[in-house]
């Protein structure tokens, strides 16, 4: 990509679209267009095409969503489905009407089949029924990915597609109601440390096996592939190594210094047992994660401790 290239980078107040924005600023990429949620509603076909007839980007990097874990994707399935599958259709078929050179679209690896063998390659995509706890937002993150390979077919349309597996890092979302495992970790130990706590109750039975990739990994991947990769199959991004949730906790509460007992209430769901990627297809591209977890852990949890008067759902 050229380093004049205008550049639309869809949510980029999010974890990811954050981590994108800064990773582009880094390589010197400064002709960045955004608009927050409250200037341009992304689910507004209408809005939407006004915002791309005007602007006329280059690329574009659609990291906008409605995300969270599966308390979140139970309690409001509606607007999971919904609203991701609104604001795809809207910027992919605005990028294709303006001649967009260049589209990454993220998906999420909870597209796979929920027993799909692990790793999951790229090529098990809809070869089974999906993890019944975020089937909304998986189902949405797929029409996603058949958008672009349907522009790409029919029209030539550089539009392609990455899976991201679990993310954190700085900028994640910390509600207890809407927050994935590693931020919702982070937070529990953190004020069972201050409030002086004999314990914190963690859901499911802890032998759920999860990777977790940092964001800023991540973005770098993103900009690789805008870079290096034009092909209509999805590709998946992520550290091809897992952990299981109880050990991930045990990590969590040594950085964040709390020494009391971790309790898993079993009456809650795991959801899918095991959730590994086959990173071949990108390390064979050229690229490879470089944040080790336990030096990412830390490094979240600084931030947090950081910002923690303007973080989403604190306070």
């Amino acid at each position: 990509m050229n380093k004049d290239a205008k550049i639309y980078v869809a949510g980029h107040r999010g974890l990811v679209g954050a981590a994108i924005v800064r990773r582009l600023q880094a390589a010197g990429f400064q002709n960045l267009v955004f608009r927050t949620s409250s200037e341009l509603d992304l689910r507004e076909q209408q809005s939407v095409r006004d915002f791309f007839a005007e602007e006329k980007p280059d690329h574009v990097i659609l990291a906008a969503a409605k995300v969270g874990g599966i308390l979140a994707n139970d309690s409001y399935p509606a607007e999971f489905i919904y609203d991701n599958l609104m604001m795809e259709a809207n910027i992919i078929h605005a990028s294709y009407q303006n001649r967009v050179s260049k589209l990454l679209a993220l998906g999420s690896t909870c597209i796979y089949p929920r027993l799909a063998p692990q790793p999951m390659k790229e090529e098990y995509l809809l070869s089974g029924p999906l993890e019944p706890t975020n089937e909304w937002y998986a189902v949405a993150k797929i029409a996603g990915i058949k958008l672009c390979q349907a522009y790409q077919r029919q029209y030539g349309c550089k539009f392609i597609a990455a899976m991201p597996t679990n993310l954190y890092g700085p900028g994640d979302n910390f509600d207890l109601e809407k927050s994935h495992v590693l931020p919702a970790m982070l937070r529990k130990f953190h004020e069972a440390k201050l409030s002086g706590e004999p314990a914190v109750t963690l859901w499911g039975t802890g032998k759920a096996l999860r990777e977790f990739l940092h964001v800023d990994d991540m973005a770098d991947a993103c900009l690789f592939l805008m870079e290096n990769y034009n092909g209509e199959g999805i590709v998946n991004i992520g550290v091809g190594e897992d952990l299981s949730i109880a050990d991930l906790a045990g990590i969590v509460r040594d950085v964040v210094g709390f020494d009391g007992e971790i309790v898993y209430d079993t009456s809650k769901p795991d959801g899918t047992p095991r959730k590994l990627v086959d990173v071949g297809k990108i390390t064979g591209l050229g690229w490879r994660a470089k944040i080790g977890l336990r030096e990412g852990i830390a490094q979240t949890y600084q931030w947090f401790l950081d910002n923690q008067a303007e973080l989403r759902g604190i306070g």
